[in-house]
Protein backbone atom coordinates (compact mmCIF):
# COMPACT_ATOMS: atom_id res chain seq x y z
CA UNK A 1 0.00 0.00 0.00
CA UNK A 2 1.93 3.49 -1.27
CA UNK A 3 0.42 6.34 1.13
CA UNK A 4 1.33 10.13 0.34
CA UNK A 5 1.73 13.23 2.30
CA UNK A 6 0.01 15.68 -0.53
CA UNK A 7 -0.94 19.22 -0.55
CA UNK A 8 -4.11 19.44 -2.06
CA UNK A 9 -6.37 22.56 -2.39
CA UNK A 10 -3.86 24.53 -0.46
CA UNK A 11 -4.58 22.04 2.37
CA UNK A 12 -2.05 18.86 3.65
CA UNK A 13 -3.95 15.50 3.18
CA UNK A 14 -3.31 11.70 3.39
CA UNK A 15 -3.26 10.15 -0.07
CA UNK A 16 -3.54 6.62 -0.84
CA UNK A 17 -2.28 5.54 -4.97
CA UNK A 18 -4.87 2.80 -6.16
CA UNK A 19 -5.50 1.51 -9.14
CA UNK A 20 -8.72 3.81 -9.38
CA UNK A 21 -6.08 6.48 -8.85
CA UNK A 22 -5.33 8.42 -5.54
CA UNK A 23 -7.58 8.68 -3.26
CA UNK A 24 -8.22 11.86 -0.47
CA UNK A 25 -7.71 9.53 2.53
CA UNK A 26 -8.10 12.35 5.03
CA UNK A 27 -11.49 13.17 3.69
CA UNK A 28 -12.57 9.41 3.59
CA UNK A 29 -11.58 8.70 7.12
CA UNK A 30 -12.90 11.59 8.41
CA UNK A 31 -16.52 11.05 6.68
CA UNK A 32 -15.88 7.26 7.88
CA UNK A 33 -15.16 8.31 11.28
CA UNK A 34 -18.48 10.42 11.35
CA UNK A 35 -21.03 7.50 9.92
CA UNK A 36 -19.65 4.65 12.06
CA UNK A 37 -18.53 6.85 15.30
CA UNK A 38 -20.05 10.00 14.83
CA UNK A 39 -17.63 11.63 15.16
CA UNK A 40 -16.89 14.56 12.43
CA UNK A 41 -14.18 16.57 14.08
CA UNK A 42 -11.55 13.54 13.50
CA UNK A 43 -9.14 14.60 10.92
CA UNK A 44 -6.14 13.11 9.95
CA UNK A 45 -3.82 15.31 8.24
CA UNK A 46 -0.30 13.51 7.77
CA UNK A 47 1.23 10.40 7.39
CA UNK A 48 3.04 11.21 11.14
CA UNK A 49 -0.52 11.77 11.97
CA UNK A 50 -1.55 8.12 11.08
CA UNK A 51 1.43 6.04 12.33
CA UNK A 52 0.97 8.33 15.64
CA UNK A 53 -2.91 7.32 16.16
CA UNK A 54 -2.54 3.79 15.37
CA UNK A 55 -4.51 4.18 12.53
CA UNK A 56 -1.53 3.10 9.58
CA UNK A 57 -2.33 -0.69 10.13
CA UNK A 58 -3.37 -2.34 7.07
CA UNK A 59 -6.88 -3.24 8.70
CA UNK A 60 -7.99 -0.16 9.71
CA UNK A 61 -7.51 1.72 6.09
CA UNK A 62 -8.88 -1.42 4.11
CA UNK A 63 -11.81 -1.01 6.43
CA UNK A 64 -12.23 2.76 5.19
CA UNK A 65 -11.69 1.87 1.51
CA UNK A 66 -14.08 -0.97 1.82
CA UNK A 67 -16.43 1.55 2.95
CA UNK A 68 -15.76 3.79 0.22
CA UNK A 69 -16.49 0.58 -1.93
CA UNK A 70 -19.76 -0.96 -0.46
CA UNK A 71 -21.72 3.11 -0.78
CA UNK A 72 -20.01 3.39 -4.15
CA UNK A 73 -18.33 6.90 -2.91
CA UNK A 74 -15.13 6.45 -5.19
CA UNK A 75 -16.01 9.40 -7.09
CA UNK A 76 -16.64 11.89 -4.01
CA UNK A 77 -12.67 11.01 -2.75
CA UNK A 78 -10.61 10.20 -5.62
CA UNK A 79 -8.83 13.36 -6.49
CA UNK A 80 -8.95 14.27 -10.29
CA UNK A 81 -6.91 17.46 -9.79
CA UNK A 82 -3.50 18.78 -9.42
CA UNK A 83 -1.19 18.20 -6.16
CA UNK A 84 2.23 18.43 -4.65
CA UNK A 85 4.08 15.33 -3.19
CA UNK A 86 5.10 16.18 0.18
CA UNK A 87 7.89 14.34 1.92
CA UNK A 88 6.28 11.84 3.79
CA UNK A 89 7.42 12.57 7.10
CA UNK A 90 8.86 16.29 7.46
CA UNK A 91 7.21 15.78 11.18
CA UNK A 92 9.99 12.84 12.24
CA UNK A 93 11.24 13.07 15.62
CA UNK A 94 14.36 11.43 14.78
CA UNK A 95 16.20 10.17 11.86
CA UNK A 96 18.61 7.57 13.00
CA UNK A 97 21.48 6.87 10.20
CA UNK A 98 23.84 3.99 9.73
CA UNK A 99 27.85 4.83 8.74
CA UNK A 100 29.30 2.12 6.78
CA UNK A 101 26.87 -0.39 6.74
CA UNK A 102 27.77 -1.99 3.32
CA UNK A 103 31.09 -3.93 2.74
CA UNK A 104 32.02 -2.26 -0.34
CA UNK A 105 31.04 1.19 0.64
CA UNK A 106 32.95 1.02 3.87
CA UNK A 107 35.92 -0.09 1.84
CA UNK A 108 35.85 2.94 -0.80
CA UNK A 109 35.54 5.65 1.74
CA UNK A 110 38.95 4.07 2.94
CA UNK A 111 37.73 1.98 6.56
CA UNK A 112 36.93 -1.25 7.27
CA UNK A 113 33.43 -3.13 7.63
CA UNK A 114 32.37 -2.10 11.21
CA UNK A 115 31.79 -4.93 14.03
CA UNK A 116 28.59 -2.77 15.35
CA UNK A 117 26.46 -0.74 13.92
CA UNK A 118 27.65 3.17 13.67
CA UNK A 119 25.06 5.52 14.55
CA UNK A 120 24.75 9.57 13.93
CA UNK A 121 21.67 11.41 13.35
CA UNK A 122 20.51 13.45 10.83
CA UNK A 123 17.81 16.46 12.02
CA UNK A 124 14.48 17.48 9.94
CA UNK A 125 15.71 20.76 9.00
CA UNK A 126 17.54 18.64 6.46
CA UNK A 127 14.02 17.22 4.93
CA UNK A 128 12.68 17.88 1.46
CA UNK A 129 10.24 16.13 -0.62
CA UNK A 130 10.11 15.18 -4.73
CA UNK A 131 11.44 17.57 -6.83
CA UNK A 132 12.46 19.86 -4.70
CA UNK A 133 16.27 21.00 -5.02
CA UNK A 134 19.49 20.12 -3.24
CA UNK A 135 21.00 23.21 -2.31
CA UNK A 136 25.11 22.90 -2.25
CA UNK A 137 26.18 25.78 -0.15
CA UNK A 138 28.74 27.35 -1.88
CA UNK A 139 31.61 26.83 0.61
CA UNK A 140 30.91 23.03 1.68
CA UNK A 141 33.58 21.36 -1.05
CA UNK A 142 32.62 18.13 -2.39
CA UNK A 143 28.82 17.05 -1.75
CA UNK A 144 28.34 13.42 -2.49
CA UNK A 145 24.69 11.69 -2.51
CA UNK A 146 24.04 8.09 -0.34
CA UNK A 147 21.03 6.48 -1.33
CA UNK A 148 19.69 4.41 1.06
CA UNK A 149 16.35 2.20 1.97
CA UNK A 150 14.81 4.21 5.42
CA UNK A 151 12.88 2.33 7.82
CA UNK A 152 9.64 4.21 9.26
CA UNK A 153 8.93 3.08 12.95
CA UNK A 154 5.22 2.50 13.78
CA UNK A 155 5.05 1.96 17.55
CA UNK A 156 7.35 2.98 20.85
CA UNK A 157 9.93 0.22 20.96
CA UNK A 158 12.70 -0.36 23.91
CA UNK A 159 14.95 -3.21 23.63
CA UNK A 160 13.19 -5.49 20.97
CA UNK A 161 14.57 -8.48 19.88
CA UNK A 162 15.27 -9.01 16.31
CA UNK A 163 12.05 -11.87 16.83
CA UNK A 164 10.08 -8.67 17.51
CA UNK A 165 11.35 -6.48 15.08
CA UNK A 166 9.11 -6.94 12.18
CA UNK A 167 6.06 -5.47 14.39
CA UNK A 168 7.14 -1.87 15.45
CA UNK A 169 8.03 -1.03 11.56
CA UNK A 170 5.31 0.83 10.06
CA UNK A 171 6.73 0.94 6.52
CA UNK A 172 10.03 1.78 3.85
CA UNK A 173 10.54 5.09 1.92
CA UNK A 174 13.52 6.49 0.11
CA UNK A 175 16.16 8.45 2.19
CA UNK A 176 18.90 10.34 0.32
CA UNK A 177 21.82 10.89 3.04
CA UNK A 178 23.51 14.14 0.92
CA UNK A 179 26.78 14.65 2.43
CA UNK A 180 29.52 17.74 2.42
CA UNK A 181 32.03 15.00 1.91
CA UNK A 182 34.83 17.03 1.96
CA UNK A 183 33.95 19.10 5.72
CA UNK A 184 33.15 15.03 6.74
CA UNK A 185 36.52 14.29 6.15
CA UNK A 186 37.94 17.48 7.29
CA UNK A 187 35.84 16.43 11.02
CA UNK A 188 37.27 13.31 11.02
CA UNK A 189 40.85 14.11 10.57
CA UNK A 190 40.36 16.58 13.67
CA UNK A 191 38.66 13.74 15.36
CA UNK A 192 35.59 15.77 16.00
CA UNK A 193 31.39 14.35 15.07
CA UNK A 194 30.64 14.56 11.09
CA UNK A 195 26.95 16.61 12.12
CA UNK A 196 27.70 19.46 10.28
CA UNK A 197 28.34 17.25 7.17
CA UNK A 198 25.25 15.54 7.16
CA UNK A 199 23.15 18.25 8.46
CA UNK A 200 22.95 21.33 5.96
CA UNK A 201 19.45 22.22 4.97
CA UNK A 202 18.01 20.46 2.28
CA UNK A 203 20.68 17.33 2.74
CA UNK A 204 17.58 14.60 3.42
CA UNK A 205 15.85 14.50 0.33
CA UNK A 206 12.81 12.18 1.22
CA UNK A 207 10.04 9.69 -0.53
CA UNK A 208 7.68 10.14 -2.74
CA UNK A 209 5.88 7.79 -0.38
CA UNK A 210 5.75 5.63 2.49
CA UNK A 211 5.32 2.00 1.65
CA UNK A 212 3.55 -0.67 4.18
CA UNK A 213 5.75 -3.05 5.96
CA UNK A 214 3.00 -5.51 4.98
CA UNK A 215 4.47 -5.40 0.65
CA UNK A 216 7.88 -6.59 1.86
CA UNK A 217 9.60 -9.38 3.19
CA UNK A 218 11.34 -9.12 6.24
CA UNK A 219 14.27 -8.56 6.41
CA UNK A 220 13.37 -6.92 3.37
CA UNK A 221 15.64 -7.87 0.01
CA UNK A 222 15.37 -4.49 -2.34
CA UNK A 223 17.46 -3.25 -4.94
CA UNK A 224 18.83 0.12 -5.22
CA UNK A 225 19.38 2.47 -7.49
CA UNK A 226 21.02 5.95 -7.97
CA UNK A 227 21.03 8.00 -11.24
CA UNK A 228 22.80 11.31 -11.91
CA UNK A 229 21.41 12.84 -14.90
CA UNK A 230 20.39 9.53 -16.16
CA UNK A 231 23.84 7.69 -15.60
CA UNK A 232 24.19 4.99 -12.81
CA UNK A 233 25.99 5.79 -9.70
CA UNK A 234 25.18 3.42 -7.19
CA UNK A 235 23.27 0.23 -7.71
CA UNK A 236 22.86 -3.08 -4.80
CA UNK A 237 20.39 -4.98 -3.09
CA UNK A 238 19.51 -4.72 0.36
CA UNK A 239 20.27 -8.28 1.86
CA UNK A 240 24.08 -6.61 1.25
CA UNK A 241 23.91 -5.11 4.12
CA UNK A 242 26.82 -5.50 6.91
CA UNK A 243 23.37 -5.38 9.48
CA UNK A 244 19.90 -5.91 8.72
CA UNK A 245 16.89 -4.03 9.68
CA UNK A 246 15.73 -6.78 12.28
CA UNK A 247 19.58 -6.40 13.68
CA UNK A 248 19.43 -2.60 13.85
CA UNK A 249 16.45 -2.34 15.59
CA UNK A 250 17.53 -4.56 18.03
CA UNK A 251 20.53 -2.66 18.18
CA UNK A 252 19.12 0.58 18.55
CA UNK A 253 16.33 0.55 20.57
CA UNK A 254 18.76 -1.43 22.88
CA UNK A 255 19.95 2.33 23.75
CA UNK A 256 17.42 4.75 22.51
CA UNK A 257 13.99 4.80 22.69
CA UNK A 258 12.10 4.58 19.57
CA UNK A 259 8.92 6.47 18.93
CA UNK A 260 6.15 6.07 16.20
CA UNK A 261 7.45 8.02 13.48
CA UNK A 262 11.11 7.99 13.61
CA UNK A 263 13.17 6.96 11.16
CA UNK A 264 16.14 4.31 10.32
CA UNK A 265 18.28 5.23 7.32
CA UNK A 266 20.10 1.85 7.09
CA UNK A 267 23.21 3.01 5.23
CA UNK A 268 24.52 3.47 1.59
CA UNK A 269 25.67 1.34 -0.90
CA UNK A 270 29.06 1.79 -2.84
CA UNK A 271 28.98 4.71 -5.41
CA UNK A 272 28.87 7.76 -3.89
CA UNK A 273 30.19 10.65 -6.42
CA UNK A 274 29.85 14.44 -6.29
CA UNK A 275 27.33 16.35 -7.05
CA UNK A 276 27.12 19.81 -8.66
CA UNK A 277 24.71 22.31 -9.55
CA UNK A 278 22.62 21.27 -12.67
CA UNK A 279 22.78 17.40 -12.25
CA UNK A 280 19.21 15.56 -11.91
CA UNK A 281 19.22 12.77 -8.43
CA UNK A 282 16.92 9.94 -9.18
CA UNK A 283 16.80 7.52 -6.14
CA UNK A 284 15.47 4.29 -7.15
CA UNK A 285 13.97 1.47 -4.73
CA UNK A 286 12.18 -1.61 -5.84
CA UNK A 287 8.94 -1.36 -4.20
CA UNK A 288 8.79 1.72 -3.53
CA UNK A 289 9.59 4.32 -6.46
CA UNK A 290 12.03 7.04 -7.53
CA UNK A 291 12.59 10.04 -5.35
CA UNK A 292 13.81 12.72 -7.56
CA UNK A 293 15.64 16.31 -7.10
CA UNK A 294 17.66 18.79 -9.19
CA UNK A 295 21.02 20.16 -7.34
CA UNK A 296 21.35 23.90 -7.62
CA UNK A 297 24.10 26.00 -5.28
CA UNK A 298 23.09 27.60 -2.14
CA UNK A 299 24.18 30.51 -0.30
Amino acid sequence: MRLFYLSYRNRPIVGIEIEKGMVNFTEALQAYYFVKHNRFSFRIESLFDLIERGLFAREAILRVLDYLETHDLWQNYLISESYTILPPLPQTGKIICLGRNYAAHAQETGNEPPKEPILFVKTRSTVIGPDQAIEIPLDAGRVDHEIELAVVIGKRAKKVSRQEAREVVAGYTIFNDVTARALQREDIAAQKPWYRSKNFDTFGPMGPCIVSADEFAFPPEVNLSLRVNGEVRQQANTRDMIFDVPALIEAISHWITLQPGDLISTGTPEGISELHPGDVVEAEIEGIGVLKNPVKSGE
